[in-house]
């Protein structure tokens, strides 16, 4: 009867314990993990995106080039759609939610600063087209 007790115990306890070791682990808090890596990119780049929309928004003809702001708008397209590309895929490889270490609440600001810096890309090449 012990016997069969415990193998029936062994028996429910394996599929928890297989469970709990299935579940992904957090990152080390000081670990760059591909994650992490992948959305500071893709945040850098849509962040550098923004700005150089944001120039050639406010100065088609000052700060880059001396064109009628063509560069800057597809710079910005261009820095805005690689952020935008990656963030949305490592929000798409990324195995847990927010503050497990893999990178999706830097994905997340990817993907917005990424879209900003494509908006103000698309209104600087619009205007950069209307001007000349």
């Amino acid at each position: 009867m012990a016997g069969a007790v415990l193998l029936g115990g062994f028996g429910f306890a394996a599929p928890a314990v297989a469970n709990v070791s299935a579940q992904p682990t957090a990152a080390d808090v000081y670990a760059m993990s591909a994650g992490r890596l992948g959305a500071s990119v893709a945040a850098v780049l849509g962040l550098a995106g923004a700005i150089i929309g944001g120039l050639a928004l406010a100065r088609p003809t000052g700060r880059i080039g001396t064109s009628n702001g063509l560069l800057g708008a597809t710079m910005a397209l261009a820095g805005g759609l690689i952020g935008l590309a990656l963030g949305g895929l490592v929000v798409a490889t990324s195995d847990s939610g927010i503050g497990t270490g893999n990178g999706r609440g830097g994905a997340y600001v990817a993907l917005v600063v990424g879209l900003i810096a494509m908006v103000l890309g698309g209104l600087a090449l619009a205007r950069s087209r209307r001007t000349g």
